[in-house]
């Protein structure tokens, strides 16, 4: 019997689709495809299943998308292959096709060479804890006899572009609202590449300074990843040389995004959810915007103080920001928006699905309000307060039980801030333990938790003053030191 468990990650399946397991990471076999396949069918718990089947750009995508169909048609299941999509237009397929499920088949911003599926059902994706349930049905699976599935093959992607072209055409007021406004899209070679010619275009907009629209899985360019440094450069660059008045960048699969403005210069990270939560906390008064816990100093007072609204910074991983907005939500708390530093965006009147498109409509509805104005994008966060300096830094655990040894570091990390003249601890956090640093010990805080997976503690320093990072980073590797099973290489090269 397969371990199957080894191919969860997160709310997802990931594995190793060209090529030969690395030992670490499985190969994803047509065999462990079908198997996962007919555990999701099984978790699903239904006689008469229509279910989507979708996939980015990766060279892997026909062999999985093989797999899955083919596992579906044998148990029965009426399936809508949707070919080419992003992983937020799969999702839609529930709510516009009437399907029970969709599975898409994507790995995100990861290396070619990778590859998953995501599962959707009831206008929602799965928890970690459902995923396993899927996964524990896949280790005993089953086919028995049964009348075959149909297959019908349909091109839902112009009709998600449609959704978006009402979505800014509602939001602006006009048929034609991006006229005179030139926007770059790099798509990295993923599956974006569509936000430009048939959403943008058709609204008016100039689109001819963008890049890398053509999907290709073997990301000839640079990774489609809002977080990858060469992928931001290319996307400022773009708007630079077009004169372009706005530039959008997608993750392979497009469920995060980011932007720079006309000048180049990033809207991610920080800037990113300080410029969401303007625009969500619009008509939300006092509302609750649900971030991840690596947020800085600043965006907290720019969010509660110059927004008027409350900041919860809660847990790494975009299903949990999620997941604490649904709840929020349900308790009657106004939460209009999650978002992840990541590029991750769920806003409450979209599903509550992460989408990196729909994150992208919001920002252009709001770039056209703006520009009647005379005012830019940028006016919505002038007054956030950046770090000087920002780090992270991996410490890898070198023992099976990983988790115990890592729960004891931070919570032992956690006694030594407290008894410390330079460092003091943040009450009432989510996740592992933040550390506010006095002006002599770094004059900013730093961040360390446990990796939900892997056997790794990331540390976050985020300072106010150059060479802030480097004097929290020196002490915190006085005390890490104690530890003969946490390696901590990647901190002694830092403290160098």
């Amino acid at each position: 019997m397969q371990d199957m468990l080894k191919f969860k990650s997160g709310t997802d399946v990931r594995g190793i689709a060209v090529g030969e397991s690395d030992g670490i990471i499985p190969f994803l076999s047509d065999e462990a495809v079908r198997n996962i396949t007919c555990g999701f069918v099984k978790f699903l718990n239904k006689k008469t299943l229509k279910i989507a089947v979708g996939h980015d750009c990766r060279v892997s995508a026909g062999r999985l998308k093989n797999a899955v169909i083919n596992a579906l048609v044998d148990l029965g299941v009426s399936v809508i292959d949707c070919g080419l999509s992003s992983t937020p237009a799969m999702f839609m397929t529930n709510v516009e096709l009437g399907c029970d499920a969709a599975i898409q088949l994507t790995a995100s911003h990861h290396p070619w060479d990778k590859n998953g599926l995501k599962f959707f059902v009831n206008k929602s994706g799965i928890d970690g804890k459902q995923l396993t349930e899927i996964l524990k049905n896949a280790e005993n699976a089953q086919f028995p006899e049964c009348e075959k599935g149909r297959v019908e093959a349909v091109d839902f992607m112009p009709r998600y572009a449609e959704i978006l072209r009402e979505i800014i055409i509602k939001g602006t007021g006009e048929k034609t609202p991006l006229k005179g406004l030139k926007i770059a899209v790099d798509a990295g070679n993923g599956v974006g590449g569509f936000y430009a010619n048939q959403v943008l275009a058709p609204l008016g907009a100039d689109v001819s300074g963008s890049r890398f629209l053509n999907p290709d899985g073997m990301f000839p360019n640079h990774i489609p990843n809002p977080e990858n440094k060469q992928a931001m450069q290319a996307v400022s660059e773009a708007v630079v040389e077009s004169k372009s008045d706005l530039g959008l960048i997608f993750d392979t699969d497009v469920d995060r995004a980011a932007c720079v403005d006309s000048s180049g210069k990033e809207i991610a990270r920080n800037r990113l959810v300080a410029l969401a939560a303007a625009i969500a906390l619009e008509g939300n008064d006092g509302g609750t915007v649900v971030t991840d816990s690596i947020v800085s100093d600043g965006l907290i007072n720019f969010i509660n103080n110059t927004l008027d609204g409350i900041i919860l910074p809660f847990k790494r991983g975009y299903k949990n920001v999620i997941d604490k907005q649904i709840e929020l939500n349900n308790l009657r708390i106004n939460c209009p928006l999650a978002i992840e530093t990541s590029g991750h965006a769920a806003f409450r009147d979209n599903y509550y699905l992460d989408d990196g498109a729909y994150l992208a409509a919001r920002i252009v509805i709001k770039l056209v309000e703006l520009k009647k104005q005379g005012k830019t994008l940028e006016s919505l966060f002038a007054s956030l307060e950046e770090a000087a300096e920002e780090k992270e830094i991996r410490l890898k655990i070198k023992v099976d039980d990983f988790r115990s040894y890592g729960e004891k570091f931070i919570e032992e990390l956690r006694e030594f801030a407290d008894n410390s003249e330079y460092w003091s601890v943040v009450p009432n956090t989510y996740e592992g333990v933040r550390i506010n640093a006095d002006s002599e010990s770094g004059n900013g805080w730093l961040l360390a938790r446990l990796s939900v997976h892997d056997p790794v503690i990331p540390v976050n320093f985020e300072s106010r003053t150059v060479g802030g990072t480097l004097a929290a980073a020196k002490l915190l590797l006085e005390f890490a030191k104690n530890y003969p099973e946490l390696d901590c290489s990647a901190l002694e090269e830092y403290c160098k």
